[in-house]
């Protein structure tokens, strides 16, 4: 069992890590049973995936491994109409699908040490941003206020492909106390490890405070920490409850982008809470439910307004000067992303003493403003509501087959491209829809 462990959590960590939107840029559910459930979990103690929502509900989820994989494709696209005043010459259209299939590791692991107190780590996915726009929707002699030139640059007037990718891996050492038979405590330091980069933008090279770490300059990544605890209570034996809270997770910059993100490169994840119940209004049924907050506008590179004023372009290669240019202060210019409400609901219903069948529904906020659509052409994370289904097929008395799958229903945003530090005028339009598809195993002993 230690080799198996050992070499579960490498292949975790060393997966290629993928980029996916749900929940603004975090995923919808942590573990594919909640992912089955729409990510309802705060209550609930059915896998080892605790560090990532409820760490007090490890205490009850027994000895386990857990190991999955989720493959997760988005559609993307970016569209400008009715540009340079009405003329439609800074017009284009393009999807960002030019990298279309993710794969998202996920891997837990539980020990009771006593019967009252747990020793586990989760591994998981927890978000990210993937776009990658082809190339030749402008003409750059006009993107440069004068005549066609016959060379074509991308939707942001830059030269080649346009996009970003950002993956975010953590991983969660857990442990659980059951202060009580029906209660427990528990608490998760969080090791967080993301790599960005972007491809693209040299046309912001003007307002940024330090271009040659603006773009093209490959993956750069980050590690950082913070600590995840929650409380878990089997209140009757119908009703359970559950709390989660996670610091923000402080993380290094990265430097290869100090001249696009605020604070010199600073790309923190976001502090977020949850709090769950579930009743079983039958011995067979399960109804879960879960509410969460994610505070995308404390992290200042995420949520600092795109239009905030103080930065006077350098034309054409920069630096800007001021304090709101890209990658300068605290106030420099973000992506405008607002906190975001999530609220999940999923069902478990035991079809048979081996098959569990799962179902869900996510609503989400979209963090996006209209005024800060044209920024978000890179990060358009719109989305606002998924259905899932779900189930586990029980393969022996200690071995579980799970399955769950995602749709988020497409959907737009749409703003005035009169973005002052690129100004081209008309209307700016996002629009995304995602699946997934995950697969997932489960041992107990």
């Amino acid at each position: 069992m230690r080799k198996t462990l050992l070499a579960a959590a490498t292949a975790a960590a060393l997966a290629p890590l993928a980029a996916h939107a749900t929940d603004g840029y975090f995923s919808h559910g942590y573990g594919m049973k909640a992912k089955g459930r729409a990510g309802a979990s705060t209550a609930m103690t059915t896998d080892a995936f605790g560090g990532a929502v409820n760490p007090a509900t490890m205490a009850f989820a027994g000895d386990r491994l857990d190991l999955g994989l989720d493959w997760f494709r988005p559609d993307r696209s970016a569209k400008r109409e009715g540009s340079a005043g009405g003329t439609g010459f800074l017009d284009g259209a393009a999807e960002g699908n030019e990298t279309e299939n993710f794969f998202i590791p996920e891997f837990g692991y539980n020990k009771m040490l006593r019967p009252d107190l747990s020793l586990g780590i989760t591994v998981y996915g927890n978000g990210g941003m993937n776009t990658d726009y082809p190339s030749g929707q402008l003409d750059q002699g006009v993107c440069q206020g004068g005549a066609p030139n016959g060379v074509r640059v991308n939707l942001l007037c830059g030269s080649g492909n346009l996009g970003v990718d950002l993956s975010q891996l953590i991983f969660a050492p857990t442990l659980g106390w059951k202060f009580n038979p029906n209660h427990s405590v528990g608490i998760s330091p969080l090791v967080a490890y993301q790599r960005f980069k972007a491809y693209g933008l040299d046309a912001f090279s003007a307002i940024s405070s330090d271009p040659a770490n603006l773009t093209n300059r490959g993956h750069d990544d980050a590690w950082g920490f913070g600590a995840r605890v929650g409380y878990f209570g089997q209140l009757t034996p119908t009703i359970a409850v559950g709390v989660g809270y996670s610091t923000k997770i402080d993380m290094e910059q990265f430097d290869k982008y100090k001249g696009l993100f605020a604070e010199q490169g600073d790309f923190d994840i976001p502090e977020n809470y949850n709090v769950g119940v579930a009743f079983k209004p039958t011995p067979k049924l399960t109804i879960a439910a879960d509410y969460q907050r994610i505070l995308y506008n404390k992290v200042k590179s995420v949520g600092n307004p795109s239009t905030v004023p103080g930065c006077t372009p350098t034309f054409p290669a920069g630096p800007g000067v001021g304090d709101a240019c890209l990658g300068a202060s605290g106030s420099s210019i973000g992506f405008g992303w607002q906190n975001v409400d999530v609220f999940k609901l999923g069902i478990e219903y035991e079809w048979s003493s081996s098959l569990m069948l799962r179902a869900g529904y996510n609503k989400s906020d979209n963090p996006i403003q209209a005024s800060d659509v044209t920024f978000n052409i890179l990060a358009p994370g719109v989305i606002e509501e998924h259905i899932t289904l779900g189930f586990t097929y029980n393969l022996s008395k200690t071995t579980e087959l799970t399955m769950a799958y995602m749709h988020a229903f497409e959907n737009s945003v749409s703003g005035p491209a009169n973005n002052p530090y690129f100004p081209v005028g008309g209307t700016e339009t996002l629009t995304m829809s995602e699946d997934s598809l995950g697969i997932a195993f489960g041992w107990k002993f």
